[in-house]
């Protein structure tokens, strides 16, 4: 069973960085088999997408609010991937969720279409507070 731990989540002031990273604790021929996603959750709002990567590392994906702010790259010798994040905004402010999946990337290549119900595996969540 795939295990996904997200950690750096912090306190930062507007206009700062943080580096978010999600690790997985599996072998590593059945990580390069999974398109990882950043998916984040501000209270009193739905969980929203924020960025995919997908199984090479070849291709991303970033939501309109993050685009040009944040990058996505993965490690497969590692099983990570990492969401850095510059620019912050306040309203970045949420807890940030990594997801896995196997057969995900098709929608969110092609439709730019970031479901929470194709990403049937979860890591718990790191807080980001962003202050303005």
């Amino acid at each position: 069973q795939m295990q996904l731990m997200e950690s750096g989540g912090d306190l930062v002031q507007a206009g700062g960085s943080l580096n978010l990273s999600c690790t997985a604790s599996m072998t590593y021929d059945k990580y390069n088999n999974y398109a990882i996603a950043w998916f984040r959750q501000a209270p009193g709002e739905e969980r929203e997408g924020v960025s995919c990567i997908n199984w090479s590392g070849g291709s991303t994906y970033y939501s309109d609010s993050v685009k040009g702010r944040f990058t996505i790259s993965r490690d497969n010798d590692k099983n990570t991937v990492l969401l850095q994040m510059n620019n912050l905004k306040p309203e970045d402010t949420a807890m940030y969720y990594c997801a896995a999946s196997r057969f995900a990337w098709s929608t969110v290549e092609h439709l730019g279409l970031m479901d929470t119900a194709d990403f049937p595996l979860w890591g718990q969540e790191t807080q980001v507070t962003v202050s303005s």
